[in-house]
This record gives C-alpha cells, structure tokens and sequence, in this order.
C-alpha cells in the first residue's frame, strides 16, 4: 500500500502531533508499506531514510504526491493540502487531534469549514472526548507513545525527586495552576521538588512566579529534552503533573510519565483521563485545592503509587506503535 501523511508539523519540530506521525510513518514501513509525508515543517532530510519528506511543498509536488498514493491520511485536518484532492480523489482519512475540536462560534468561517470537511470525510478520533465534538461518526483510534524509548529503569532505582511537568509553557497548560498548589503546600510546611521540563513564552513570567512564592530552591527549570536524556529525567521522578487549564484531547506526555514508571495527576477535562486510565487520579480543571490535596496524598503515600503504576503494562500495551498501525491499517484496507 502506497500512503502518503499529511502532518503540519513533523520532525524535527517536538509535540504530540509529530510524534504520532513520526511513529505510525516507521510503522507502516516496517509493515511493508511504502511512505510519503508531506509537512510545512522546514529541516534537512537524512540520506537513506525509510521514507520521502516533502517539506512546504509546491502544489505540483503535492499532486505528483496524490497521484502516487493509495491512501491519503491528514494527521489533523490541513485545508492547504487537502482541496488538490478534489482533482486527484484519493481515499481520505482524517484523525483529529485537537486545535479545531469544538463548534464554532459566531461566523468562525474556517472553523464552519474544517468541520464541514469532516462531516464529509472518513474520521478517525484520537480520544472518546475528541469524537464527542464532532456530529459524524468517527473511528476511535487512540494514539501511540515510544514505546522502545520510553522505559522503565533497568534495574529500578529510587525516585529522588518528585514531581516532573512536561510540555510547552504556555498559558493553557497551566503550569502556574501547580506553581499555586506548590505555594499552598509550603504554607502547609511541605514542599515538593518540582522539575519544569520544556520551553515557551510563559517561561519568564513563570520564573518571576515561582521568585514571587519563595519556591526557587525547590523547583527547576531544565528547557527542552529529548531522548535518553528526557527519558532519565522522567525516569527519576514519583508524579507527572498535567495541570492542563483546557480539556486536553489526549495526553501522550502522560503515556510517556507512565512508561518510564511516573504516576500521573492531570486534569479531568477532555480526553487526558484517558490516556492516564488506571495509572493516576485527575482532578476538575483549574481547581488549585483540588490539585493540592491530589499532590499532598500521592506525595504521602508511596502504597497508592504503586498500586496505580502497578496498571501500567495492560495500560500501554493499547497505545504500542505496532498495535496502533495495524487499526489504521486495517481501516485502509477496507477503503481500497
């Protein structure tokens, strides 16, 4: 099967949504497919690769593109690359990731468009929450994590630290909510050490917040991380904290925290519950004392961690690569 992937963003830019790409791309090869993505993401590509990049492409290079593929698959719906496909008319899946999953407000003409589009179209959600925006009916395929990257440590060690927040610094993902609950704690005489792993905007306005609370001996900013040295970083940590202010569609940060033996607190809105499953506890979005007293008893009681990171494997084993890309799979072949 010939399958070409539309991802807005992809390697080597960092986010939820090139992974997924990155990782069902090397999938589908490695099953016997042949792979062509097509991104806006500008970078080099690497000699002898499993598979074709066309970065910012031309509209002749995207039609040449469509005219080779069996299928045509946008991870997240892209308006620029897909009306060539009116000519060309390819078999079409979509999977939703987020950005335009709510209804439209007003006269939202673009955001009237998408969902137009995907009324029209196969749909594949990547959560129960996502599928829920939507008025057609769309396949749930959940979405996958690193699993050959993302690991437990062998042999296990302790945990020295405590907490660990993962992803971009910006204003919804609440990184200031957990700065807050931190603050009520000390006023309580106890502190948890805190790691913020990545970068964003709200950087400096967060640093000056953690200063203003008197917390800076216990937390620390680190910037951006990939590979082993992310992978050790979780690795070292009791609680990945997912403090998002808006409902998240999914959370692959959490499988990720899961995988390397993190329990998870994250907010209850949207799809995250899902990715955490039975390996955390969530609490109502935006609410500082409910997430205070989420950390407070995790941190207070190492029984409750492992009974709930004791769920990991029969967890993950539903967001494996492999098993992932044969759902996809599977729904291609039914459309050729």
């Amino acid at each position: 099967m010939k399958i070409l992937i539309s991802s807005h963003a992809f390697a080597p830019s960092l986010g939820g949504i090139e992974t997924v790409g990155r990782l069902l791309a090397q999938e589908f090869v490695r099953l016997g497919n042949k792979v062509k993505v097509v991104t806006q993401t500008p970078g080099k590509n690497k000699q002898n690769q499993e598979y074709e990049i066309l970065r910012q492409p031309s509209l002749t290079s995207l039609c040449h593109a469509m005219r080779w593929c069996d299928i045509y698959w946008q991870s997240n719906l892209s308006l620029r690359t897909l009306w060539p496909n009116a000519l060309v008319r390819r078999p079409l899946v979509i999977t939703h990731h987020g950005s335009y999953c709510r209804a439209p407000l007003g006269i939202d003409f673009n955001q009237r468009l998408k969902h137009a589009v995907v009324n029209r179209a196969i749909s594949v959600a990547a959560s129960h929450a996502v599928a829920a925006c939507f008025r057609t009916h769309s396949h749930i395929i959940l979405d996958p994590y690193d699993a050959q990257l993302f690991r437990r440590p062998l042999p296990e060690r302790e945990r020295s630290q405590d907490l660990v927040f993962l992803g971009r610094l910006v204003v919804e993902k609440g990184v200031d909510l957990l700065l807050q609950a931190l603050n009520r704690l000390k006023s309580r005489g106890d502190v948890p050490s805190l790691t913020i792993i990545g970068t964003g905007p709200e950087r400096a306005p967060l640093e000056r917040l953690t200063d203003r609370f008197g917390l800076g001996s216990r937390v620390t900013f680190v910037g951006a991380k990939e590979g082993d040295e992310l992978v050790q970083l979780l690795q070292g940590h009791k609680i990945l904290v997912v403090p998002s202010r808006y409902n998240e569609p999914f959370g692959i940060a959490a499988l990720e925290g899961i995988a390397c033996g993190c329990v998870v607190i994250g907010s209850s809105g949207g799809g995250l519950p899902e990715a955490i499953g039975p390996c955390g506890m969530t609490f109502r979005n935006n609410d500082v004392a409910a997430l205070a007293e989420s950390l407070k008893r995790l941190l207070q009681c190492p029984g409750e961690r492992a009974r709930l990171q004791a769920h990991a494997a029969s967890h993950l084993a539903q967001f494996q690569p492999a098993t992932v890309a044969q759902q996809y799979l599977a729904l291609f072949r039914s459309l050729l």
